[in-house]
């Protein structure tokens, strides 16, 4: 059962918020941080997707509007029925912030990798999460202009010149300079990594902070948190259940399967943060606890599915080879990848 190291920084980031929440003119300039760290991880997700790459992965479009469509419908679908939950087992805070996890995309480097270890379709892994990534700039804050409207902070018109200015524009900016910078990226990926997160840190600090100053974990029991994950594991699991059997059913094979479900079923800890952040301003902190625990939960669920998922690839006379045929059959679309 891995317990990401990140969760521990990030858990470290709410505790120090508790104890020495920014106020005053040091909130002012934790605030100002926040916003610059949440440009700048943009600009480097733009700097950082291949176009090229991109367009090549449009050849696999069924897996990928597979994807597009669990990460995109049927999530926000099964949050809009969690709102009967309150407020028997969620306060309506708590609800928001489940609601607006079910609207933000894939992730990227654990599809990857959970799909690697699976012994699934990798590259198509890769791009289903880059179009997911890609896709949510866009249609995680139009969802929740629909379905958050101004509940607990959430979009205002404020909010779209705020996603314009905030993540947009400098995701756009990133796309427009790759040709001279995306060489720089790539060399130094890792330490550009570190970049990404201590903004996130910075973001989760500032947003907790908030939090404390305004009192708003008063809102907040251990019987309501423990409601909260009974609903985000039933969540997960239905959103399992149905990437697996669902894309059975669609006539996938066992390498596209895996890559749809682990796609499919995931929601980013990396770009969820810094949009509530825009989107919540100061209830942004009960807004991202929902996120922050089922990131943690979707690590330790799909690590162990992973594993059987490879041990039955091992077991089954024909699971090597069908991966290996998945693998060569998507060599010509995402070669790059």
């Amino acid at each position: 059962m891995p317990v990401d190291p990140y969760i521990l920084l990030l858990l470290g980031a709410v505790g120090l918020a508790a104890l020495l929440p920014a106020r005053g003119t040091a909130a002012d300039v934790a605030s100002g941080a926040s916003t610059a760290a949440i440009a700048f991880l943009f600009f480097l997700y733009g700097a950082r997707l291949s176009t090229h790459e991109a367009l090549a992965g449009l050849r696999h479009w069924r897996l990928h509007v597979t994807v597009l469509a669990c990460t995109f419908v049927a999530f926000p679908v099964l949050g809009i029925a969690t709102r009967g939950l309150v407020p028997v087992l969620l306060t309506h805070d708590l609800h928001t912030g489940l609601l607006f996890l079910t609207l933000v995309p894939s992730t990227i480097q654990s599809s990857i990798a959970f799909t690697s270890i699976a012994r699934g379709n990798v590259p198509a892994a890769i791009c289903a999460g880059s179009f997911s990534s890609l896709a949510g700039i866009v249609i995680t804050p139009l969802l929740a202009a629909v379905l958050l409207g101004n509940s607990g902070g959430g979009f205002s018109a404020d909010s779209l010149v705020k996603i314009v200015l905030q993540l947009l524009v400098p995701f756009l900016a990133g796309q427009a300079l790759r040709r001279w910078i995306g060489g720089f990226v790539t060399r130094h990926r890792k330490v550009l990594g570190l970049v990404d997160r201590g903004s996130i840190l910075i973001v989760v600090y500032t947003a907790f902070s908030e939090g404390m100053v305004q009192g708003i974990w008063h809102q907040v029991s251990p019987p309501r948190l423990g409601g909260l994950l009974v609903v985000e594991a039933a969540l997960l699991a239905v959103m399992l259940a149905l990437t697996w059997y669902g894309s059975r059913a669609l006539g996938f094979d066992r390498g596209d399967r895996i890559a749809i479900q682990f796609a499919g079923s995931k929601k980013s800890l990396a770009s969820g943060l810094p949009m509530a952040s825009v989107l919540f301003g100061t209830h942004a902190a009960l807004a991202v606890l929902p996120l922050m625990l089922f990131h943690q939960m979707q690590l330790m669920v799909c690590a162990v599915i992973a594993k059987r998922r490879s041990h039955d690839a091992e077991a089954s006379p024909t699971g090597p080879e069908q991966t290996a045929a998945s693998r060569a059959a998507a060599g010509t679309e995402t070669r790059s990848g």
